[in-house]
Protein backbone atom coordinates (compact mmCIF):
# COMPACT_ATOMS: atom_id res chain seq x y z
CA UNK A 1 0.00 0.00 0.00
CA UNK A 2 2.78 2.48 0.99
CA UNK A 3 4.65 1.92 -2.56
CA UNK A 4 1.20 2.55 -4.43
CA UNK A 5 0.57 5.75 -2.71
CA UNK A 6 4.25 6.95 -3.20
CA UNK A 7 3.81 6.26 -7.32
CA UNK A 8 0.24 7.79 -7.21
CA UNK A 9 1.97 11.06 -5.38
CA UNK A 10 4.93 10.75 -8.35
CA UNK A 11 1.92 10.57 -11.48
CA UNK A 12 0.10 13.57 -9.36
CA UNK A 13 3.45 16.03 -9.10
CA UNK A 14 2.99 18.86 -11.57
CA UNK A 15 6.87 18.89 -12.67
CA UNK A 16 6.53 15.09 -13.10
CA UNK A 17 3.34 15.43 -15.75
CA UNK A 18 5.27 18.17 -17.44
CA UNK A 19 8.05 16.18 -18.02
CA UNK A 20 5.63 13.18 -19.38
CA UNK A 21 4.20 15.16 -21.52
CA UNK A 22 7.03 16.57 -23.22
CA UNK A 23 8.62 13.32 -23.72
CA UNK A 24 5.09 12.64 -25.56
CA UNK A 25 5.02 15.57 -27.84
CA UNK A 26 9.18 14.96 -28.82
CA UNK A 27 8.13 11.51 -29.67
CA UNK A 28 4.78 12.80 -31.71
CA UNK A 29 7.35 15.31 -33.62
CA UNK A 30 9.92 12.84 -33.94
CA UNK A 31 7.49 10.34 -35.56
CA UNK A 32 8.91 6.88 -35.57
CA UNK A 33 7.58 4.53 -38.38
CA UNK A 34 8.96 1.46 -39.85
CA UNK A 35 8.03 0.67 -43.43
CA UNK A 36 9.21 -2.11 -45.65
CA UNK A 37 9.87 0.37 -47.85
CA UNK A 38 11.47 3.13 -46.67
CA UNK A 39 12.62 1.00 -43.37
CA UNK A 40 12.83 3.18 -40.11
CA UNK A 41 11.66 6.89 -40.64
CA UNK A 42 11.08 9.77 -38.48
CA UNK A 43 10.71 13.58 -39.26
CA UNK A 44 13.92 14.48 -38.08
CA UNK A 45 15.92 17.02 -40.78
CA UNK A 46 19.67 16.08 -41.42
CA UNK A 47 22.02 18.66 -42.45
CA UNK A 48 24.47 18.01 -45.56
CA UNK A 49 27.40 16.15 -43.57
CA UNK A 50 24.72 13.61 -42.48
CA UNK A 51 22.26 13.33 -45.37
CA UNK A 52 24.70 14.07 -47.89
CA UNK A 53 24.01 16.58 -51.21
CA UNK A 54 25.10 19.74 -52.38
CA UNK A 55 26.40 23.14 -51.17
CA UNK A 56 27.16 26.48 -52.79
CA UNK A 57 29.17 29.63 -51.66
CA UNK A 58 27.84 32.99 -52.91
CA UNK A 59 29.94 36.07 -52.98
CA UNK A 60 27.89 39.12 -53.14
CA UNK A 61 29.20 42.20 -55.60
CA UNK A 62 28.86 45.65 -55.26
CA UNK A 63 30.72 48.36 -53.76
CA UNK A 64 29.72 51.33 -51.46
CA UNK A 65 31.51 54.61 -52.11
CA UNK A 66 31.06 58.55 -51.56
CA UNK A 67 30.73 60.57 -54.80
CA UNK A 68 30.52 64.04 -55.74
CA UNK A 69 30.22 65.29 -59.34
CA UNK A 70 28.59 68.22 -61.47
CA UNK A 71 24.74 68.41 -61.58
CA UNK A 72 24.85 70.12 -65.20
CA UNK A 73 27.39 67.16 -66.45
CA UNK A 74 25.16 64.86 -65.07
CA UNK A 75 21.75 65.68 -66.39
CA UNK A 76 23.52 66.39 -69.94
CA UNK A 77 25.10 62.42 -69.53
CA UNK A 78 21.56 61.29 -68.15
CA UNK A 79 20.01 62.51 -71.16
CA UNK A 80 22.76 61.62 -73.87
CA UNK A 81 22.56 57.85 -72.69
CA UNK A 82 18.52 57.52 -72.35
CA UNK A 83 17.57 59.61 -75.55
CA UNK A 84 20.11 59.75 -77.40
CA UNK A 85 20.26 63.92 -77.42
CA UNK A 86 23.20 65.86 -77.12
CA UNK A 87 21.54 68.63 -74.80
CA UNK A 88 23.00 72.53 -74.17
CA UNK A 89 23.46 72.91 -70.25
CA UNK A 90 22.11 76.76 -69.96
CA UNK A 91 21.61 77.08 -65.87
CA UNK A 92 22.61 75.08 -62.80
CA UNK A 93 21.38 76.10 -59.45
CA UNK A 94 22.07 74.25 -56.53
CA UNK A 95 20.26 74.56 -53.19
CA UNK A 96 20.95 72.43 -49.94
CA UNK A 97 18.17 70.04 -50.91
CA UNK A 98 17.77 70.71 -54.38
CA UNK A 99 19.09 71.55 -57.91
CA UNK A 100 17.50 72.57 -60.75
CA UNK A 101 19.40 72.13 -64.12
CA UNK A 102 18.04 74.18 -66.96
CA UNK A 103 18.75 72.72 -70.78
CA UNK A 104 17.69 73.02 -73.87
CA UNK A 105 17.51 70.76 -77.31
CA UNK A 106 17.01 71.43 -80.88
CA UNK A 107 14.56 68.11 -80.83
CA UNK A 108 11.26 67.68 -79.67
CA UNK A 109 10.96 66.53 -76.28
CA UNK A 110 7.82 65.61 -74.44
CA UNK A 111 7.15 65.37 -71.15
CA UNK A 112 6.47 61.44 -71.27
CA UNK A 113 10.50 61.10 -72.58
CA UNK A 114 11.45 63.41 -69.84
CA UNK A 115 9.48 61.39 -67.03
CA UNK A 116 11.11 57.97 -68.08
CA UNK A 117 14.29 59.35 -66.93
CA UNK A 118 12.99 59.26 -63.48
CA UNK A 119 15.35 62.25 -61.99
CA UNK A 120 12.56 64.64 -61.07
CA UNK A 121 9.68 67.13 -61.94
CA UNK A 122 10.00 69.07 -65.30
CA UNK A 123 8.66 72.08 -66.76
CA UNK A 124 8.65 71.75 -71.09
CA UNK A 125 8.95 75.17 -73.30
CA UNK A 126 8.98 75.59 -77.04
CA UNK A 127 10.42 78.33 -78.78
CA UNK A 128 12.91 79.58 -81.54
CA UNK A 129 12.80 75.66 -82.63
CA UNK A 130 14.39 74.91 -79.18
CA UNK A 131 13.19 72.48 -76.42
CA UNK A 132 13.80 74.33 -72.75
CA UNK A 133 13.52 71.76 -70.04
CA UNK A 134 13.73 72.84 -66.62
CA UNK A 135 14.25 69.75 -64.49
CA UNK A 136 13.93 70.02 -60.07
CA UNK A 137 15.83 67.17 -58.59
CA UNK A 138 18.39 66.80 -56.33
CA UNK A 139 22.22 65.86 -56.20
CA UNK A 140 21.83 62.04 -54.95
CA UNK A 141 19.46 60.90 -57.65
CA UNK A 142 21.24 62.78 -60.30
CA UNK A 143 24.33 61.14 -59.79
CA UNK A 144 22.56 57.20 -58.70
CA UNK A 145 20.77 57.53 -61.74
CA UNK A 146 24.28 58.23 -63.98
CA UNK A 147 25.25 55.38 -62.16
CA UNK A 148 22.41 52.95 -62.85
CA UNK A 149 21.88 53.85 -66.58
CA UNK A 150 26.10 53.45 -67.28
CA UNK A 151 26.36 50.21 -65.37
CA UNK A 152 22.79 49.03 -65.88
CA UNK A 153 22.73 48.05 -62.13
CA UNK A 154 20.37 49.26 -58.92
CA UNK A 155 22.10 52.04 -56.80
CA UNK A 156 20.93 53.23 -53.23
CA UNK A 157 22.25 56.40 -51.68
CA UNK A 158 22.03 56.54 -47.50
CA UNK A 159 22.51 59.67 -45.85
CA UNK A 160 25.79 59.20 -43.50
CA UNK A 161 27.05 61.42 -40.66
CA UNK A 162 29.67 62.60 -43.00
CA UNK A 163 27.69 63.06 -46.42
CA UNK A 164 25.53 60.52 -49.29
CA UNK A 165 26.80 56.99 -49.42
CA UNK A 166 26.25 54.93 -52.43
CA UNK A 167 25.65 51.41 -52.84
CA UNK A 168 26.42 50.15 -56.09
CA UNK A 169 25.05 46.51 -56.75
CA UNK A 170 27.45 45.19 -59.07
CA UNK A 171 31.23 44.43 -59.52
CA UNK A 172 33.06 47.57 -60.25
CA UNK A 173 36.79 48.45 -58.76
CA UNK A 174 38.13 51.95 -57.20
CA UNK A 175 39.27 52.93 -60.53
CA UNK A 176 36.95 51.99 -62.81
CA UNK A 177 34.51 53.69 -60.97
CA UNK A 178 36.92 57.21 -60.81
CA UNK A 179 37.46 57.00 -64.42
CA UNK A 180 33.34 57.06 -64.85
CA UNK A 181 33.11 59.57 -62.18
CA UNK A 182 35.51 62.04 -64.23
CA UNK A 183 33.53 61.96 -67.35
CA UNK A 184 30.71 64.26 -65.76
CA UNK A 185 33.41 65.94 -63.44
CA UNK A 186 33.16 64.75 -60.16
CA UNK A 187 35.61 62.07 -58.20
CA UNK A 188 35.83 59.65 -55.52
CA UNK A 189 35.02 61.53 -52.10
CA UNK A 190 38.13 61.52 -49.94
CA UNK A 191 38.26 61.20 -45.87
CA UNK A 192 40.42 63.53 -43.73
CA UNK A 193 43.63 61.67 -44.77
CA UNK A 194 43.03 61.83 -47.98
CA UNK A 195 42.30 58.50 -48.62
CA UNK A 196 39.17 57.85 -51.06
CA UNK A 197 36.02 56.78 -49.07
CA UNK A 198 35.83 53.06 -51.34
CA UNK A 199 35.01 49.40 -50.37
CA UNK A 200 34.41 46.73 -52.04
CA UNK A 201 31.35 44.59 -51.10
CA UNK A 202 27.64 44.92 -50.19
CA UNK A 203 25.81 46.82 -46.75
CA UNK A 204 25.02 44.76 -43.88
CA UNK A 205 21.21 45.34 -45.15
CA UNK A 206 22.09 44.29 -48.45
CA UNK A 207 23.42 41.10 -47.38
CA UNK A 208 20.58 40.60 -44.90
CA UNK A 209 17.77 40.97 -47.23
CA UNK A 210 19.81 39.03 -50.24
CA UNK A 211 19.85 36.13 -47.42
CA UNK A 212 15.85 37.30 -47.10
CA UNK A 213 15.11 36.40 -50.71
CA UNK A 214 17.19 33.08 -50.95
CA UNK A 215 15.56 31.58 -47.70
CA UNK A 216 11.98 33.08 -49.07
CA UNK A 217 12.54 31.74 -52.61
CA UNK A 218 13.51 28.25 -51.73
CA UNK A 219 10.75 27.64 -49.10
CA UNK A 220 8.61 28.67 -51.79
CA UNK A 221 9.59 25.92 -54.06
CA UNK A 222 8.76 23.84 -51.15
CA UNK A 223 12.84 23.31 -49.67
CA UNK A 224 11.97 23.59 -46.49
CA UNK A 225 14.48 24.14 -43.90
CA UNK A 226 17.49 24.92 -46.61
CA UNK A 227 20.00 26.62 -44.50
CA UNK A 228 21.26 30.07 -45.75
CA UNK A 229 24.37 31.52 -43.92
CA UNK A 230 26.09 34.78 -44.08
CA UNK A 231 30.05 34.67 -43.48
CA UNK A 232 30.98 38.63 -43.20
CA UNK A 233 28.96 40.81 -45.58
CA UNK A 234 30.13 39.66 -48.55
CA UNK A 235 29.85 35.91 -48.44
CA UNK A 236 26.50 33.37 -48.49
CA UNK A 237 26.66 29.69 -47.68
CA UNK A 238 23.69 27.75 -49.16
CA UNK A 239 23.59 23.95 -47.46
CA UNK A 240 21.13 21.41 -49.77
CA UNK A 241 20.88 18.08 -47.94
CA UNK A 242 19.68 15.63 -50.74
CA UNK A 243 19.83 17.70 -53.80
CA UNK A 244 22.67 16.94 -56.52
CA UNK A 245 24.76 19.74 -57.37
CA UNK A 246 23.06 20.59 -60.55
CA UNK A 247 19.76 21.23 -59.33
CA UNK A 248 21.71 23.38 -56.61
CA UNK A 249 23.16 25.38 -58.94
CA UNK A 250 19.34 25.89 -60.93
CA UNK A 251 16.95 26.77 -57.81
CA UNK A 252 19.75 29.47 -56.60
CA UNK A 253 19.86 30.96 -59.91
CA UNK A 254 15.93 30.60 -60.65
CA UNK A 255 13.55 33.40 -60.36
CA UNK A 256 10.01 33.50 -59.08
CA UNK A 257 7.43 34.18 -60.95
CA UNK A 258 5.69 37.27 -60.62
CA UNK A 259 3.01 39.03 -61.79
CA UNK A 260 0.67 41.95 -61.85
CA UNK A 261 -3.39 41.81 -62.67
CA UNK A 262 -5.91 44.15 -62.37
CA UNK A 263 -9.68 43.27 -60.99
CA UNK A 264 -12.53 43.42 -63.46
CA UNK A 265 -15.28 42.42 -62.52
CA UNK A 266 -15.77 40.08 -58.97
CA UNK A 267 -13.40 37.74 -58.59
CA UNK A 268 -12.26 37.99 -62.23
CA UNK A 269 -8.91 39.86 -63.16
CA UNK A 270 -6.92 40.75 -66.29
CA UNK A 271 -2.91 40.28 -67.05
CA UNK A 272 -0.99 43.41 -66.84
CA UNK A 273 2.37 42.55 -66.52
CA UNK A 274 5.00 39.91 -65.41
CA UNK A 275 7.81 40.79 -63.40
CA UNK A 276 10.71 41.22 -66.05
CA UNK A 277 9.28 44.45 -66.68
CA UNK A 278 9.45 45.74 -63.25
CA UNK A 279 12.86 47.73 -64.05
CA UNK A 280 13.82 48.54 -60.32
CA UNK A 281 12.72 48.23 -56.85
CA UNK A 282 13.49 50.74 -54.34
CA UNK A 283 13.91 50.64 -50.50
CA UNK A 284 11.07 50.83 -47.89
CA UNK A 285 9.78 54.39 -47.37
CA UNK A 286 7.46 56.39 -44.65
CA UNK A 287 5.74 58.91 -45.73
CA UNK A 288 5.35 61.56 -42.59
CA UNK A 289 2.06 63.50 -44.04
CA UNK A 290 0.12 60.13 -44.79
CA UNK A 291 1.61 58.53 -41.77
CA UNK A 292 1.79 55.29 -44.98
CA UNK A 293 4.74 52.91 -45.38
CA UNK A 294 5.57 52.08 -49.17
CA UNK A 295 7.44 50.59 -51.15
CA UNK A 296 8.63 52.23 -54.55
CA UNK A 297 9.31 50.77 -57.71
CA UNK A 298 9.59 51.70 -61.43
CA UNK A 299 8.08 49.94 -64.65
CA UNK A 300 10.09 49.78 -67.59
CA UNK A 301 8.35 51.51 -70.87
CA UNK A 302 6.16 48.07 -71.82
CA UNK A 303 4.90 47.79 -68.80
CA UNK A 304 3.89 51.46 -68.40
CA UNK A 305 2.15 51.25 -71.15
CA UNK A 306 0.59 47.82 -70.19
CA UNK A 307 -0.88 49.13 -67.13
CA UNK A 308 -2.07 52.49 -68.14
CA UNK A 309 -3.81 50.33 -71.15
CA UNK A 310 -5.37 48.19 -69.41
CA UNK A 311 -6.53 50.13 -66.14
CA UNK A 312 -8.56 52.51 -69.03
CA UNK A 313 -10.18 49.43 -70.70
CA UNK A 314 -11.44 47.96 -67.30
CA UNK A 315 -12.46 51.01 -66.12
CA UNK A 316 -9.82 51.46 -63.02
CA UNK A 317 -9.10 55.21 -63.81
CA UNK A 318 -12.60 55.95 -63.80
CA UNK A 319 -13.56 53.95 -60.71
CA UNK A 320 -10.45 52.94 -58.65
CA UNK A 321 -11.87 51.48 -55.83
CA UNK A 322 -13.56 48.71 -58.25
CA UNK A 323 -10.38 47.55 -60.02
CA UNK A 324 -7.93 46.56 -57.40
CA UNK A 325 -4.14 46.03 -58.79
CA UNK A 326 -3.31 42.57 -57.56
CA UNK A 327 0.07 41.13 -57.45
CA UNK A 328 0.78 37.47 -57.46
CA UNK A 329 4.18 35.71 -56.76
CA UNK A 330 4.10 31.89 -57.89
CA UNK A 331 0.41 32.37 -57.92
CA UNK A 332 -0.10 33.34 -54.54
CA UNK A 333 -0.83 36.62 -53.56
CA UNK A 334 1.07 38.85 -51.96
CA UNK A 335 -0.79 42.17 -52.59
CA UNK A 336 -3.96 44.19 -53.59
CA UNK A 337 -5.24 47.83 -53.54
CA UNK A 338 -6.89 50.14 -55.77
CA UNK A 339 -5.09 52.53 -57.80
CA UNK A 340 -5.07 56.31 -55.58
CA UNK A 341 -7.42 58.73 -56.89
CA UNK A 342 -4.37 61.08 -58.32
CA UNK A 343 -2.58 57.90 -60.25
CA UNK A 344 -6.16 56.94 -61.47
CA UNK A 345 -6.02 60.48 -63.10
CA UNK A 346 -2.55 60.53 -64.49
CA UNK A 347 -3.12 57.54 -65.97
CA UNK A 348 -5.64 58.84 -68.23
CA UNK A 349 -3.27 61.59 -69.55
CA UNK A 350 -0.61 59.46 -69.47
CA UNK A 351 2.03 56.07 -68.50
CA UNK A 352 2.99 56.40 -65.12
CA UNK A 353 6.72 54.67 -64.72
CA UNK A 354 7.14 55.38 -61.09
CA UNK A 355 5.00 53.90 -58.38
CA UNK A 356 4.37 53.10 -54.77
CA UNK A 357 2.72 50.81 -53.48
CA UNK A 358 1.12 51.59 -49.49
CA UNK A 359 0.81 49.03 -47.19
CA UNK A 360 -0.42 50.33 -43.69
CA UNK A 361 0.87 52.64 -41.19
CA UNK A 362 1.68 50.56 -38.33
CA UNK A 363 4.47 48.27 -37.85
CA UNK A 364 2.44 45.58 -39.57
CA UNK A 365 2.42 48.11 -42.38
CA UNK A 366 6.39 48.02 -42.44
CA UNK A 367 6.62 44.35 -41.58
CA UNK A 368 4.01 43.97 -45.34
CA UNK A 369 5.85 46.71 -46.95
CA UNK A 370 9.60 44.96 -46.11
CA UNK A 371 8.03 41.12 -47.09
CA UNK A 372 6.70 43.10 -50.46
CA UNK A 373 10.13 44.36 -50.99
CA UNK A 374 11.01 41.16 -51.78
CA UNK A 375 8.03 39.64 -53.65
CA UNK A 376 8.65 42.46 -55.93
CA UNK A 377 12.20 41.24 -57.14
CA UNK A 378 10.01 38.02 -58.01
CA UNK A 379 13.11 36.31 -56.37
CA UNK A 380 15.63 37.90 -57.78
CA UNK A 381 18.36 38.69 -56.01
CA UNK A 382 19.70 42.46 -55.47
CA UNK A 383 22.74 42.37 -56.27
CA UNK A 384 24.91 40.25 -58.70
CA UNK A 385 26.64 37.23 -56.98
CA UNK A 386 29.95 35.01 -58.17
CA UNK A 387 29.82 31.34 -57.81
CA UNK A 388 33.08 31.18 -55.56
CA UNK A 389 32.83 27.30 -54.72
CA UNK A 390 30.71 24.59 -55.13
CA UNK A 391 30.76 21.00 -53.55
CA UNK A 392 28.96 17.46 -53.38
CA UNK A 393 28.75 15.13 -50.24
CA UNK A 394 28.12 11.52 -51.60
CA UNK A 395 24.82 10.43 -49.37
CA UNK A 396 26.71 7.01 -48.82
CA UNK A 397 29.29 9.17 -46.95
CA UNK A 398 26.60 11.17 -45.14
CA UNK A 399 24.56 7.90 -43.88
CA UNK A 400 28.36 6.76 -42.48
CA UNK A 401 28.37 9.77 -40.81
CA UNK A 402 24.82 9.40 -38.97
CA UNK A 403 25.42 5.84 -38.23
CA UNK A 404 28.88 7.16 -36.55
CA UNK A 405 27.09 9.66 -34.98
CA UNK A 406 24.59 7.16 -33.23
CA UNK A 407 27.36 4.70 -31.99
CA UNK A 408 29.72 7.79 -30.44
CA UNK A 409 26.43 9.07 -28.41
CA UNK A 410 25.99 5.48 -27.06
CA UNK A 411 29.44 4.85 -26.55
CA UNK A 412 29.35 8.48 -24.42
CA UNK A 413 26.07 7.75 -22.79
CA UNK A 414 27.28 4.07 -21.54
CA UNK A 415 30.72 5.36 -20.66
CA UNK A 416 29.41 7.98 -18.61
CA UNK A 417 27.22 4.59 -17.16
CA UNK A 418 30.00 3.11 -16.72
CA UNK A 419 31.82 5.79 -14.21
CA UNK A 420 28.01 6.33 -12.57
CA UNK A 421 27.86 2.58 -11.78
CA UNK A 422 31.54 2.46 -10.38
CA UNK A 423 30.89 5.84 -8.45
CA UNK A 424 27.92 4.95 -6.46
CA UNK A 425 27.72 1.44 -6.97
CA UNK A 426 23.92 1.12 -7.10
CA UNK A 427 21.29 0.49 -9.69
CA UNK A 428 18.59 2.18 -7.83
CA UNK A 429 20.42 5.46 -8.92
CA UNK A 430 22.08 4.02 -12.32
CA UNK A 431 18.94 3.67 -14.02
CA UNK A 432 16.98 6.65 -13.01
CA UNK A 433 20.84 8.99 -13.68
CA UNK A 434 20.43 6.95 -17.20
CA UNK A 435 16.45 7.33 -17.98
CA UNK A 436 17.06 10.57 -17.59
CA UNK A 437 19.63 11.75 -19.81
CA UNK A 438 18.21 9.77 -22.37
CA UNK A 439 14.83 11.31 -22.16
CA UNK A 440 16.67 14.92 -22.48
CA UNK A 441 18.10 13.27 -25.84
CA UNK A 442 14.32 12.65 -26.97
CA UNK A 443 13.05 16.06 -25.43
CA UNK A 444 16.03 17.69 -27.89
CA UNK A 445 15.77 15.80 -31.00
CA UNK A 446 11.94 16.70 -30.26
CA UNK A 447 12.18 20.06 -30.09
CA UNK A 448 14.37 20.02 -33.49
CA UNK A 449 11.79 18.14 -35.48
CA UNK A 450 9.31 20.78 -34.20
CA UNK A 451 11.15 23.76 -35.07
CA UNK A 452 12.54 21.89 -38.75
CA UNK A 453 16.16 22.45 -37.19
CA UNK A 454 18.51 20.22 -39.76
CA UNK A 455 20.83 18.35 -37.55
CA UNK A 456 24.89 18.09 -38.48
CA UNK A 457 27.81 17.22 -37.08
CA UNK A 458 28.31 19.87 -34.57
CA UNK A 459 24.44 19.67 -33.65
CA UNK A 460 24.82 15.57 -32.66
CA UNK A 461 28.62 17.20 -30.95
CA UNK A 462 26.25 19.83 -29.06
CA UNK A 463 23.86 16.91 -27.95
CA UNK A 464 26.91 15.09 -26.53
CA UNK A 465 27.85 17.70 -24.50
CA UNK A 466 24.33 18.11 -23.05
CA UNK A 467 24.56 14.47 -22.01
CA UNK A 468 27.66 15.39 -20.25
CA UNK A 469 26.77 18.82 -18.82
CA UNK A 470 23.43 16.95 -17.55
CA UNK A 471 25.23 14.18 -16.37
CA UNK A 472 27.37 16.47 -14.15
CA UNK A 473 23.80 17.94 -12.51
CA UNK A 474 22.63 15.04 -11.96
CA UNK A 475 25.73 13.86 -9.98
CA UNK A 476 25.78 16.97 -8.04
CA UNK A 477 21.53 16.34 -6.94
CA UNK A 478 23.10 12.98 -6.24
CA UNK A 479 25.61 13.81 -3.83
CA UNK A 480 23.95 16.62 -2.21
CA UNK A 481 20.96 14.18 -1.73
CA UNK A 482 23.05 11.33 -0.12
CA UNK A 483 23.66 11.90 3.15
CA UNK A 484 26.50 10.01 4.69
CA UNK A 485 25.46 7.48 1.78
CA UNK A 486 21.56 7.62 2.68
CA UNK A 487 18.55 9.78 2.67
CA UNK A 488 18.77 12.98 4.79
CA UNK A 489 15.75 13.61 7.28
CA UNK A 490 13.25 15.75 5.20
CA UNK A 491 14.72 18.98 6.35
CA UNK A 492 18.09 18.55 5.57
CA UNK A 493 17.19 17.09 2.82
CA UNK A 494 14.93 19.98 1.40
CA UNK A 495 18.27 22.34 2.52
CA UNK A 496 20.97 20.25 0.13
CA UNK A 497 18.79 19.81 -2.78
CA UNK A 498 17.97 23.90 -2.77
CA UNK A 499 21.84 23.99 -2.45
CA UNK A 500 22.00 21.38 -5.51
CA UNK A 501 20.10 23.35 -7.72
CA UNK A 502 21.80 26.75 -6.77
CA UNK A 503 25.20 25.10 -8.16
CA UNK A 504 22.81 23.66 -11.50
CA UNK A 505 21.53 27.23 -12.17
CA UNK A 506 24.66 29.43 -11.93
CA UNK A 507 26.52 26.54 -14.01
CA UNK A 508 23.85 26.74 -16.71
CA UNK A 509 24.16 30.60 -16.92
CA UNK A 510 26.95 30.28 -17.57
CA UNK A 511 27.37 27.63 -20.26
CA UNK A 512 23.96 29.65 -21.88
CA UNK A 513 26.30 32.62 -21.61
CA UNK A 514 29.31 30.90 -23.09
CA UNK A 515 27.18 29.48 -25.82
CA UNK A 516 25.08 32.94 -27.20
CA UNK A 517 27.97 35.07 -29.42
CA UNK A 518 28.06 31.84 -31.32
CA UNK A 519 24.46 31.72 -31.99
CA UNK A 520 24.33 35.59 -32.42
CA UNK A 521 27.34 36.12 -34.91
CA UNK A 522 26.13 32.88 -36.73
CA UNK A 523 29.86 31.20 -37.35
CA UNK A 524 28.30 28.71 -39.73
CA UNK A 525 27.93 24.90 -38.22
CA UNK A 526 29.36 26.30 -34.84
CA UNK A 527 26.00 27.72 -35.01
CA UNK A 528 24.14 24.48 -34.56
CA UNK A 529 26.37 23.29 -31.99
CA UNK A 530 25.67 26.63 -29.67
CA UNK A 531 21.89 26.25 -29.88
CA UNK A 532 21.76 21.98 -29.29
CA UNK A 533 23.75 22.88 -26.37
CA UNK A 534 21.88 25.83 -24.99
CA UNK A 535 18.57 23.63 -25.64
CA UNK A 536 19.67 20.99 -24.18
CA UNK A 537 20.57 23.19 -20.57
CA UNK A 538 17.56 24.50 -20.93
CA UNK A 539 15.68 21.44 -21.26
CA UNK A 540 17.38 19.61 -18.58
CA UNK A 541 17.39 22.45 -15.94
CA UNK A 542 13.44 23.39 -16.65
CA UNK A 543 12.44 19.93 -17.08
CA UNK A 544 14.50 17.11 -16.48
CA UNK A 545 16.88 17.92 -13.30
CA UNK A 546 13.41 19.09 -11.43
CA UNK A 547 12.10 15.46 -11.90
CA UNK A 548 15.19 13.26 -11.17
CA UNK A 549 15.39 14.94 -7.78
CA UNK A 550 12.03 13.89 -7.02
CA UNK A 551 12.36 10.52 -8.45
CA UNK A 552 15.86 9.68 -6.65
CA UNK A 553 14.28 11.06 -3.77
CA UNK A 554 11.66 8.50 -3.91
CA UNK A 555 13.92 5.94 -4.94
CA UNK A 556 16.00 6.64 -1.92
CA UNK A 557 13.25 6.48 0.70
CA UNK A 558 12.28 3.53 -0.45
CA UNK A 559 15.60 1.77 -0.72
CA UNK A 560 15.79 3.02 3.15
CA UNK A 561 12.46 1.34 4.02
CA UNK A 562 13.69 -1.68 2.59
CA UNK A 563 16.96 -2.03 4.19
CA UNK A 564 14.69 -1.18 7.74
CA UNK A 565 12.33 -4.14 6.87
Amino acid sequence: MRGDEKQQSLLKDIRVIVFILAILGSIIFIHPWYTSNDGFTTNLNYGLDLEGGSWLQLKLQGAVAQLDADSGLLVKEIVNINLAEDVTITSVNEGANDVTVTFTSPSLLTNNQIDQLGVGQSTITRSNNLTQVELHSSKETLISTYIEDKLKTEVVPTLVSDGVEYEIRTAITQEELQTMMEKVGGSIVTDINGNPVYKEGVTTETRDLTKKILSDKLNSLGLKDIPVKTVGDDYILIDFAGIDLATAKNIAEKPGKFEIRIITQGNESKHVLYGDEIQSVGIVGYHEDAGQWYVPFTLDDAGAQALQQIAIETGATKDPMSHNLVMYLDENQVYSAPLSSSAASKLEQAPIYSWQASTGTDEDGKTTAEELQIHLRAGALPVNVELMGSGHVDASLGQQFKKEAVIAGLIALLAVAFVVFRKYNKPAILVPMVSTSISEVIMILGFAAAIGWQLDLASIAGIIAAIGTGIDHLVIITDEVLYEGKLPPRKVYLSRITKAFGIIFAAAATTIIAMSPLVVMGFGSLKGFAITTIVGVLIGILIARPVYGKVIHEVLAAGAETEAE
